[in-house]
């Protein structure tokens, strides 16, 4: 249910410090995002499975620019046409970004670190205030749990200039495979170019912290939460199904980062998978279990609240989002 009782505009340098950031900082407050219809004016949004409390927090929205190769067998008209049929907009790519915060006994566990404010997309800098306005504090985070290492989901566990870790006394949990993957020796020269920065960025920092715990496939990663292998998007990218009494939600990340092209489309490639073939098989054997088992999903780039319900259609899937009410 949404909590529209806390209604708080926090000034930038309070979030700032809320975060535990060292400068103030630049954006539009919480509860005045209305720049188009996808995006809330309520930044977080609570809900229970089971027990437990899961809240999604609105970070921002990547008004990314048609791009042909964006999606690797699918045309820009193509991608318009399978936007306009879900209702969004055609001007430009909406790829919203949500993380989640679960709450589970007196343990907050983050699903991802966001891609940190102005870090990454210059409009995505609401998550300090959003946690905030949520109850959430930073500092009391007790574990960050990472799918992967693309920016967006990681840019958030260090302060912009100086790579300082924002969760440095949170445990961090990853999968092996990812983690070993992108600290390999050498791996920055077998990088494409566009991905070099972030590669040498994660190789320089990553490694020096020693609060990691690398974990694989099936481990259980808190109370009553798995890890689930999904590989495709990144060699060692990972879901995490929350388990509490007769419910499960999964968190999905990005095996269907965008529910408006790829439910209709499910062989479609996304140029940000490392493999994609291997990324198709992830996201139909994912998809049609939480169907089959009546699991619920959220997605980190699902429209916010970040959540929604998918069914078979054919070979394809339908997919209805969440609405706030």
């Amino acid at each position: 249910m949404l909590n529209m009782t806390r209604r708080t505009v926090l000034s930038s340098a309070a979030a700032a410090a809320a975060f535990g950031l060292s400068a103030k900082l630049e954006f539009i407050p919480s509860l005045a995002m209305a720049e188009t219809p996808l995006e809330p004016t309520v930044g977080f949004y609570r809900y229970k499975v089971g027990d437990v409390e899961v809240t999604a927090i609105y970070d921002g929205i990547w008004r990314k620019p048609h791009d042909p190769a964006f999606i690797k067998n699918a045309s820009i008209e193509d991608t318009k046409q399978a936007l306009a049929a879900a209702g969004q907009t055609t001007d430009f790519m909406p790829i919203p970004l949500t993380v989640v915060v679960l709450k589970i006994g007196d343990r907050l566990i983050m699903m991802d670190a966001g891609s940190g404010v102005g870090q990454w997309q210059a409009n995505a800098t609401h998550l300090p205030a959003n946690m905030a306005a949520a109850g959430i504090d930073y500092k009391n985070i007790d574990t960050v749990i990472i799918s992967h290492f693309h920016p967006d989901h990681v840019w958030g566990l260090m302060e912009k200039g100086t790579n300082a870790p924002v969760f440095a006394h949170a445990e961090l949990i990853t999968n092996a495979d990812e983690y070993n993957w992108w600290t390999a020796p050498g791996r920055i020269d077998t990088l494409a170019a566009g991905r070099k920065d972030a590669g040498r960025r994660i190789a320089d920092v990553f490694p020096k912290w020693q609060n990691w715990k690398l974990v694989g496939d099936g481990a259980e990663v808190a109370p009553g939460v798995h890890l689930v292998s999904a590989p495709g998007h990144t060699p060692g990218h990972s879901t995490f199904l929350v388990t509490s009494g007769k419910e499960q939600l999964l968190v999905s990340a990005d095996i269907m980062y965008v529910p408006a092209l790829l439910a209709p489309h499910p062989d479609w490639q996304g140029s940000y998978d490392q493999d994609g073939p291997a990324a198709i098989v992830t996201r139909r054997r994912l998809i049609d279990r939480i169907i089959a088992d009546n699991i619920k999903i959220c997605g980190s780039h699902f429209p916010f609240p970040g959540s929604g319900t998918f069914v078979k259609d054919g070979n394809a899937y339908g997919f209805t989002p969440t609405t706030q009410a």
